[in-house]
């Protein structure tokens, strides 16, 4: 891993520890010595989140739990991609410019070696077209095309796992719902319908409270997809514009020789 990889996986495990600390926190100040949970009966409901996290069981908690894990996940994602998906890490304006002046010049070694030195989605991508200058223009601008293509697949590969959890977060809450419905008919059943609505409805309520952490989990996971996939549409359309202007003068360059009469 390099030292800019290293530093910025650092940054964002710092910010997704001190996210992850809060609800801990607040657990632990419940769980102090000399408190303790209210009792919970039919005539009263829990209240606060850690009397409703625990009130599902271990089921239930043991839900909660993965879905605490899915949304660590995808805060890390997330601040991952804020780093990453920008336009100065994609296209470096200092890249573009020196390529452009090298390339003017003629100096293709150069220019390679440059795009070398600095490794992102144009210098990729105009080291595709550069390799192909031998070829002609027309090689130049297939190679540009597929390596944009390949970027940009690459791209959408690391933002699609944002997806993959808005998709599974509400699936594993639904679970835990379903299951601690169960549970509350298991329980109007086994005394032969002595339970009281009170009672039915506790059990359903708890139940509820993973679905509600599927959602909560879920929504931002999708709508930060959204995001990131729009903004990479953006950026590599931009990109396959610059490494054209860029490539301009390969192709004055390298033109045919009119045909002689």
């Amino acid at each position: 891993m390099s030292p800019p990889r290293t530093r910025r996986f650092s940054v964002i495990l710092t910010i997704v520890c001190c996210l992850a600390c809060l609800p801990w926190a607040q657990a632990e100040n419940a769980l102090e010595p000399g408190t303790s949970f209210p009792a919970t009966s039919s005539d009263e409901a829990p209240q606060g989140f850690v009397e409703i996290v625990f009130a599902g069981g271990w089921i239930g908690l043991a839900i909660i739990v993965v879905l605490f894990g899915l949304s660590l996940t995808a805060v890390y994602l997330i601040f991952d991609h804020l780093l990453t998906i920008r336009r100065n890490e994609l296209i470096p304006p200092v890249l573009r410019d020196e390529v452009r002046n090298l390339l003017s010049a003629g100096h293709l070694a150069d220019a390679d070696q440059a795009c070398r030195s600095r490794r992102c989605l144009l210098s990729f991508v105009l080291l595709n077209g550069i390799a192909e200058v031998e070829s002609g223009w027309s090689a130049i601008e297939k190679a540009t095309e597929d390596a944009l293509a390949e970027q940009s697949a690459r791209l959408l590969r690391k933002v699609e796992y944002l997806s993959v959890i808005g998709n599974i977060a509400p699936m594993v809450g639904l679970l835990g719902t379903v299951i601690g419905m169960i549970f509350a008919f298991e329980q109007v059943a086994s005394t032969q319908g002595a339970a009281g609505a009170g009672q039915l409805a506790e059990g359903i309520y708890q139940a509820l409270v993973t679905t509600v952490g599927g959602l909560i989990v879920a929504i931002p996971c999708l709508g930060a997809f959204a995001i990131f996939r729009n903004r990479i549409d953006q950026l590599v359309a931009e990109a396959a514009y610059v490494a054209q202007h860029i490539l301009a003068p390969l192709k004055r360059l390298r033109s045919p020789p009119p045909p002689s009469i």
